[in-house]
């Protein structure tokens, strides 16, 4: 099969050199086939140098790379991926490489993306879907995004990423429950400034308390007014945040139902959270895994380089 801007099959090819041998001139062939005269010679002069195989497409790659990244360079930065498991941003000022070549020798050496494998061993568990359709507003608080991150609790000594699962399901039904961490964040359009805490229910009362901290906070930073918040349409949202959102000037806007790409940042916020804190490492304790959110947080927002800011922190934006 021809590559996509080809002018020629290798049936045209063949017309070509049939045409010749007919004793048509190559200027009248590149006429009659739409291609230019050097196009024609070309293949000619191919075909009496390789036969019938030299009208076969071939690879324009060069048989050596002048300025292709050294062998030791390309094992840092295999070996930097495997230890850190961060993206070509982070890795690059890492190894001291541009990012775009620490991207190039991971798709040459067919690494998976990070968004494939799991967050603490690095296995691929999963693929993923890309959205094509990409916006970002035009000023901090013009749109914030807000949702919850479910996140079963740790029981003290460590759960089953500490111990295994053979060492926990065969004592699974002698403990009590140990239940759930609901983490409610709020994250701004502009400059994915995030706003995070851990609450024990994603009930109507609990989300208006913590839009209205979650303000405060963004107001501290900068973001004096919030516009317009996107949630999705769970009943919390849709109905106990009418007061706060009154009283605070914001515009509430919703998601198609069973879209939640449509609140994408925020769900990938979500996504980061969970690979970069709270399954980043094995946490013995509920405690401690709660009280890493907040130096977490602190250095995504201040420290964290960000793909879509250019490799910069959300707070150069405010």
């Amino acid at each position: 099969m021809s590559h996509h801007n080809a002018r020629l099959t290798f049936y045209g090819r063949r017309l070509i050199v049939d045409r010749h041998r007919d004793g048509w001139k190559q200027a009248h062939i590149a006429a009659a086939m739409g291609v230019s005269r050097k196009c024609v010679k070309t293949w000619i002069d191919r075909y009496q140098a390789e036969g019938e195989g030299g009208l076969h497409e071939r690879s324009s790659r060069p048989h050596t790379m002048a300025t292709k990244t050294s062998y030791e360079v390309e094992e840092k930065v295999l070996a930097a991926r495997a230890e850190h498991r961060e993206g070509p941003d982070v890795l690059g000022p890492k190894v001291g490489v541009p990012a775009r070549t620490v991207s190039r020798i991971l798709r040459r050496d067919h690494v998976p993306y990070l968004r494939e494998c799991d967050p603490m061993t690095g296995e691929v568990i999963r693929a993923s879907k890309t959205t094509a359709v990409r916006y970002e507003r035009e000023r901090p608080g013009e749109l914030v995004h807000m949702d919850v991150k479910k996140l079963g609790k740790i029981p003290d000594g460590g759960g089953w990423r500490a111990h295994g699962r053979a060492a926990t399901s065969a004592q699974r039904h002698k403990h009590d429950k140990v239940g759930y961490d609901y983490v409610h964040s709020l994250v701004d359009d502009h400059s994915r400034l995030a706003y995070s805490e851990i609450l024990p229910d994603e009930k109507g009362p609990t989300c208006a308390d913590f839009l209205a901290r979650a303000a405060a906070h963004f107001a501290e930073h900068g973001i004096t007014r919030i516009e317009r918040l996107m949630t999705d349409n769970a009943w919390a949202y849709k109905w106990s945040l009418r007061g706060i959102c009154a009283d605070l000037g914001i515009q509430q806007k919703f998601i198609k139902p069973h879209c939640p790409w449509q609140n994408g940042k925020v769900e990938r916020f979500n996504r980061t959270l969970a690979t970069e804190w709270a399954y980043r490492q094995t946490f013995t304790s509920n405690h401690d895994r709660q009280a890493a959110l907040a130096p977490w947080l602190e250095t995504y927002n201040t420290v964290r380089g960000h793909s879509a800011l250019g490799g910069l922190p959300p707070t150069s934006r405010l």
